[in-house]
């Protein structure tokens, strides 16, 4: 076993997973409970994989396509669908769960640890190569916790907007789970059409990603330290 390569397909995870639990400077949730949810989303890797085989199986397409149906619906849509599952099913109503900026960590710590899972699998078992896992470190990873804070930002909004209707949550509900899969789908399709012809493209997709999240995020996190300012005070 290859201790060098094992280190390099678990590290990015971690390390994004600390600097989101730090970003979270004033009422942190219990690490017991981010363990759980980082390795329930780890878990949710084998779920992905039947349903992902059994949508493979349905592909009818050819070309383009093909690739938007396996990038938007086969990857996109399941990954992102079982990510969310378990922020829904093990941390939306837990009385941890008591500011706006905890949807995003939340988000974050499933979708990093089926990362892992997933970073895993192709840096180890199915290349076994530094190129890949640098590259899967730098972009790919990193790519899984920015879909992660779309997700937690409109969950959040599920929650804890207060001057929202039903419509209004139920819009934000749909949100936390397209948009991710767009932007997820977005970017495996530019890497299937092929990463060095539309560099260009993916890079300035990228920034976008980066960008827009993390403007998300610093929102939240202001959001979070105006309200323990406050002793406590509700949004």
């Amino acid at each position: 076993m290859d201790i060098s390569i094992w280190t390099l397909a678990v590290t990015p995870g971690i390390i994004l997973a600390v600097i989101i639990y730090l970003v979270d400077r004033y009422d942190r949730e219990p690490l017991p409970l981010l363990f759980k949810i980082f390795a329930l989303g780890a878990f949710s890797v084998f779920p992905v994989i039947v349903v992902e085989n059994i949508l493979l199986s349905l592909n009818i397409f050819s070309g383009a396509l093909s690739g938007l149906y396996v990038s938007f619906i086969v990857a996109g849509f399941t990954e992102e669908y079982f990510k969310r599952l378990v922020v829904l099913r093990w941390a939306f109503n837990d009385t941890h769960f008591n500011e706006k900026l905890d949807g995003i960590v939340f988000s974050v710590f499933s979708a990093l640890g089926f990362a892992t899972i997933e970073n895993i699998s192709y840096v180890v078992f199915r290349y076994s190569n530094v190129y890949v896992g640098l590259l899967r470190g730098i972009l790919s990873v990193p790519a899984h916790m920015l879909f992660a804070i779309t997700m937690g930002y409109y969950l959040s909004l599920v929650k804890y907007c207060k001057s929202c209707g039903y419509e209004d949550k139920e819009n934000y509900f749909k949100k936390s789970l397209y948009v991710p899969m767009v932007l997820h789908g977005t970017f495996n399709f530019i890497l299937m059409l092929g990463f060095e012809r539309y560099l260009v493209v993916f890079l300035v997709y990228i920034g976008y990603l980066w960008t827009v999240n993390i403007k998300r995020l610093r929102e939240y996190a202001r959001e979070s330290r105006i309200r323990h300012r406050e002793d406590g005070d509700e949004y």
